[in-house]
């Protein structure tokens, strides 16, 4: 395996499948199965997941709600997604631990890290829920903190499109896609795939981000690998 330890990145909006609005179970399952084969293969693995599928801080705000009380609202939506995945971990057998930037005992733990390094250590999957724990900030850039905390190798964006392209592949069908890119060209070319306060995080601590479809099945094995899926940043 190319990576040891990864940090996988899932949007909210992935676990939504069909649907217009909150968690596909089929679309959940077929996740947790992705996970557990890469699991098996002795990678350990980190998960942050938005809650997009269910609320957004932006949201809030362009209905009239204060922004610090809507991203509040989100990071409780990002728990309730990261503890529909933990289940679904569970029912298949991965052992999992879920920890959150905002302290709720009664369900998970809050982050320490050291506490987070030791769970990777004994090969469990930990999802950090709640993001960063601050208002303003995305769940890209708590994704892109955990990384660095943790020491993780790579950071994995499973998204629904294959890669990094020259526009948005979904609007125009004449859109290239890059294997390899840099931060610096990203910057430049002005492309939107992670909000720029995590890209500098990872820019400046060297932690390459993979973008690749999380909904091609064995994709994510094949990315763990070092195959050539996706694009790749560094």
């Amino acid at each position: 395996m190319k990576y040891k330890r990864i940090l996988l990145k899932l949007s909210g909006e992935s676990l939504m499948g069909d649907k217009q609005f909150g968690i596909d179970n089929s679309k959940l399952a077929e996740y947790a199965s992705e996970i557990q084969d890469l699991v098996n293969t002795g990678v350990e693995v980190a998960i942050v997941i938005g809650g997009g599928n269910i609320f957004r801080g932006v949201q809030a705000e362009e209905g009239g709600m204060e922004r610090t009380q809507g991203d509040y609202m989100g990071m409780l939506a990002t728990v309730i997604n990261a503890m529909a995945l933990q289940s679904s971990l569970e029912q298949i057998g991965v052992d999992t631990r879920l920890q959150t930037a905002i302290e709720i005992k009664q369900i998970a733990e809050s982050f320490i890290r050291r506490r987070a390094l030791r769970h990777l250590e004994k090969g469990r999957v930990v999802i950090f829920g709640a993001g960063t724990g601050n208002p303003f900030f995305t769940t890209d850039s708590a994704a892109a903190l955990r990384a660095v905390e943790i020491d993780a190798d790579v950071i994995l964006k499973g998204t629904r499109v294959d890669g990094i392209y020259t526009a948005d592949p979904e609007k125009d069908p004449s859109a290239t896609k890059y294997d390899e890119i840099s931060f610096d060209e990203i910057f430049a070319k002005g492309l939107k795939v992670m909000d720029m306060t995590a890209f500098t995080l990872c820019n400046e601590n060297n932690v390459p981000i993979v973008v690749f479809d999380m909904n091609k099945a064995g994709n994510l094995l094949r990315v763990a690998k070092g195959e050539k899926v996706g694009t790749v940043v560094r």
